[in-house]
């Protein structure tokens, strides 16, 4: 799946002419934390959020600084901080460091911006121009799409019995143990030992994903610490 297929096309945005108080109000109206700062042109040049919008004078919110802080503060900080708080154009106060992607993008291209960069959404743009935005509520919801059906062609316990045991053989974590595996009704059992928690709980997952197991019951035990040693 790639952006084009989960983006929201709806967008609501901010145009670079208009004032923080259009921008507010436009986020409230919208019940959006955040919104793409966009020309005439439909070109992303920022994106303005409630944090650039509180710290208002206004409101008498400004941030205020230690004497300490003041005092080491630069002529350009204070500078910035005071068109932060007084400047009535989202021009001047909006995130101008967009992080953007292409509508082909992947899934994994898309979280691994949003891991990286810590932010909650990622404006979509084709040719240059907005054309979508993907939140992390998108990608939740193609998660969901992949859901399997469980009740689709669901195999016997046989052929199900050898399919686990498949995909067990895949896996680099297998136990140096064997791991006997008992399927009934399409209910799987997992019985022998293993090196510990974490692939006992490797064994339980991997079971679970393969399609038509309907529970899995682990009754794999951890190898005591002696026998790992070769005592």
């Amino acid at each position: 799946m790639r952006a084009k297929d989960i983006m929201t096309e709806s967008i609501v945005c901010v145009n670079v002419k208009e004032t923080v108080f259009d921008a507010a109000e436009m986020l409230l109206g919208a019940g959006v934390s955040a919104a793409p700062v966009v020309n005439d042109q439909g070109n992303v040049l920022g994106i303005v959020s409630e944090a650039d919008l509180i710290h208002r004078a206004e409101l008498e919110t400004a941030p205020r600084k230690s004497w300490l802080l003041r005092l080491l503060d630069s002529e350009a900080s204070v500078a910035r901080d005071y068109v932060t708080s007084n400047a009535r154009n989202v021009a001047d106060v909006m995130t101008r460091e967009v992080v953007t992607a292409s509508d082909e993008a992947t899934l994994g291209e898309l979280v691994e911006l949003i891991e990286k960069h810590h932010v909650k959404r990622i404006p979509i743009v084709r040719d240059n121009k907005l054309v979508g935005i993907v939140s992390r509520a998108n990608i939740l919801g193609a998660l969901l799409s992949r859901e399997p059906d469980s009740a689709a062609g669901l195999p016997d316990d046989k052929k199900l019995r050898q399919a686990v045991a498949e995909a067990f053989d895949k896996q680099a974590w297998k136990s140096r143990w064997p791991v006997n595996v008992v399927v009934s009704d399409g209910v799987v059992h997992l019985w022998g030992f293993v090196g510990g928690e974490d692939v006992r709980k490797a064994y339980r997952v991997a079971a679970e994903n393969v399609p038509g197991v309907k529970k899995v019951r682990s009754h794999l035990r951890s190898i005591p610490a002696t026998v790992g040693m070769g005592v």
